[in-house]
């Protein structure tokens, strides 16, 4: 709940302000932050830059079928939401291999 001075207040729901706290947090470290609607159509070159990656690369995933993507004309499009699902996938593939490696090492003895 926020006063604002006045007697009014807002209610805020929790994970709108869990959100703004990872916000500020990112702004605080010197990170940029984008608010990006999960239709809005993005370039090959603002996808790729969301993902931190080359164009190149992003267009190798793009058309492996790794990231669903349109054509408008000659140019690729890929949607938002597209792109999120695809990094929410592979940053769980990224924690399973970590967690395999880890185990590995435990299994191995070579912590």
């Amino acid at each position: 709940m926020v006063d604002d001075g006045e007697g009014d207040e807002l209610i805020v729901p929790r994970g709108a302000v869990e959100l703004l706290a990872r916000v500020l947090a990112h702004m605080a470290n010197g990170h940029s932050v984008s608010v990006v609607p999960e239709h809005a159509e993005l370039t090959t070159q603002q996808a790729a830059d969301l993902l931190n990656v080359s164009r190149p690369y992003l267009i190798g995933l793009l058309e492996s079928g790794e990231i669903e993507f349109r054509k408008v004309g000659t140019h690729r499009r890929v949607l938002a939401g597209s792109l999120m699902d695809y990094k929410h996938r592979d940053d769980l593939r990224r924690r399973g291999a970590a967690d395999e490696l880890a185990q590995l090492a435990q299994d191995l003895d070579l912590s």
